[in-house]
């Protein structure tokens, strides 16, 4: 089975410390390094290892398993020490779904354990799994928070490049003069996709800063630092997603200004098509009138002489609007 099949199932493993890990049972105690312990959601056996044999207050084993999260730590006093709940999300990377649809995964940390729980597949934990078969894994359990966060930036940032991209050309196009009502669509999947990115990125930021701030016995230098450049990394993120959101509302601004534009513009040709029109259909009515007395009525030539007239007053307006700059 491959490493990212892999990842997508429950799994317990002991790291040895030193980048290197092997399989183990659920709730197995390490004789070197620590236990991490991954769960799936539905899973029926994990779930109830970790309500009924993980240990855990029953507060911290539901707020594993909550349905809605949002990314958040808190830290819980524990029988051997402090431990930390943390909520993280990446990006939705599987096969046919929205990257925006954010993935939530849900991690207890304590000093010598770590259980995360996820609904669905995130490719930041597989590429965490890869690491350990080529004995490049997580050295302790804040190496392995912090790992997983750097992780998740780096899948977060193609996404977000490509958005950048995406505004680069719409703004291109509409300096182009390329009709920009193809853009409207895309516009709004665009600002939706950035708006709800944004939405996950500042908490999480606030939620890692907070762990790397903590005053906890099992938190090395190291761990603090790595988790500190994550923050920094995701706080770029949101930056970038804040600039994305504001460029993507000044083309959305330049779209309608440009549609008002060639809106006005229409408006002009017809009043002034209208204009031209008005006065020879004023004096074509006035010699179709049923009465006695239209002038030229037994004169032969009366009808060109008609049709002269209307195309001097027709010339005499064209003229007329050329120099008040109406046409």
């Amino acid at each position: 089975m491959s490493s990212l099949g892999h990842a997508a199932q429950t799994f317990a493993k002991t790291l040895d410390g030193n980048g290197g890990g092997q399989d183990v049972i659920l709730g197995a105690t390490p004789t070197e390094g620590f236990l991490w312990c991954h769960i799936q959601w539905d899973d029926e056996s994990g779930v109830a290892w970790l309500r009924n044999k993980s240990g855990l207050h029953s507060d911290i084993v539901e707020a594993l398993l909550a349905p809605d999260t949002r990314p958040r730590c808190t830290v819980h006093k524990t029988e051997n020490g402090n431990g930390v709940f943390i909520n993280l999300r990446g990006v939705n990377l599987n096969d046919g779904a929205d990257p925006e649809d954010m993935i939530s995964i849900r991690i207890w940390v304590e000093s010598d354990r770590v259980i995360s729980v996820w609904k669905r597949r995130l490719r930041a934990v597989a590429d965490i799994v890869e690491g350990i078969e080529r004995g490049q894994g997580p050295l302790s359990p804040d190496d392995l928070i912090a790992k997983l966060a750097l992780r998740l930036a780096d899948r977060a940032e193609p996404i977000v490049a490509t958005l950048n991209e995406t505004v680069d050309r719409m703004e291109e196009d509409i300096l182009s003069d390329i009709p920009g009502r193809e853009f409207r669509a895309e516009l709004a999947d665009l600002r939706r996709a950035a708006i709800v990115l944004r939405r996950f990125m500042f908490p999480q930021r606030d939620a890692l800063s907070t762990l790397a701030i903590e005053d906890l016995e099992w938190l090395s230098e190291r761990g603090r630092t790595r988790l500190l450049e994550a923050t920094d990394r995701i706080t770029r993120l949101s930056e970038e997603l804040d600039a994305i959101r504001d460029r993507a509302g000044v083309v959305q601004d330049q779209v309608v200004e440009a549609r008002g534009e060639a809106m006005n513009r229409s408006m002009l040709i017809l009043s002034v098509v209208a204009a031209i029109f008005l006065p020879l259909g004023l004096l074509t009515g006035l010699l179709g009138i049923n009465v006695g007395g239209i002038p030229g009525e037994n004169t032969s030539w009366a009808f060109w002489a008609v049709c002269i007239l209307l195309v001097i007053t027709t010339a005499f307006q064209l003229w007329l609007y050329r120099k008040l700059r109406l046409i």
